[in-house]
């Protein structure tokens, strides 16, 4: 298996040993770099370690024929944007199994017309992974709700606030499920 795993990892800027001390159990920066280079076999638990430490999902470190990487031109912080110090690259975005998208057709709150919002699901027990985040959430008739999660009482009702300037609280019971907004693409 090819992987992509020191790709990533430069690209997050962080070090063999950085990857090493957070991944669960701790490994050596030895090991991680064997895996890197395929001197030593990339096992899928393996894979889910490194990915957890790289904060990444697991498919983000592995190369697939169809699946190109995107070069990095420059990294961008409070000083301006800098040339890499060498040729870096990043996956481009993966859909999780089973996430669903919202389109913005026109600007409201942080969102702009033409955005996609990749969302995923989650049960109702699962809520309290999405507070103070944006979800979609069902609503009876075949109507969704997008807004912000600020709350959930002890019956398992949800607090919701719609983004924009004067929006009102929607109280939603007995929600089937909702899905956490994880990824933003904005063309620009």
């Amino acid at each position: 298996m090819i992987t992509a795993i020191r790709e990533v990892r430069r690209a997050k800027g962080m070090t063999l040993d950085d990857v090493a001390r957070r991944c669960s159990p701790p490994s050596t920066a030895q090991t991680i770099g064997r895996l890197e280079t395929g001197t030593r076999t990339v096992s899928v638990a393996w894979l889910n370690r490194i990915a957890d430490a790289l904060g990444v999902a697991a498919g983000d470190l592995v190369t697939l024929p169809t699946r190109g990487a995107v070069p990095v031109a420059a990294w961008l912080d409070a000083d301006g944007a800098h040339a890499p110090r060498r040729e870096t690259n990043v996956p481009p975005p993966l859909a999780a199994p089973g996430a669903v998208a919202v389109t913005v057709a026109a600007s409201i709150g942080d969102y702009r017309g033409g955005d996609v919002i990749w969302c995923t699901m989650l049960a109702p027990a699962e809520a309290a992974t999405a507070m103070n985040r944006d979800v979609l959430v069902p609503r009876p008739g075949g109507r969704f709700l997008f807004a912000r999660l600020i709350g959930r009482d002890a019956d398992g009702r949800l607090h919701l606030l719609p983004p924009g300037p004067g929006a009102r609280q929607h109280i939603v019971p007995d929600a089937p499920w909702l899905a956490l907004a994880t990824t933003l693409i904005r063309a620009l």
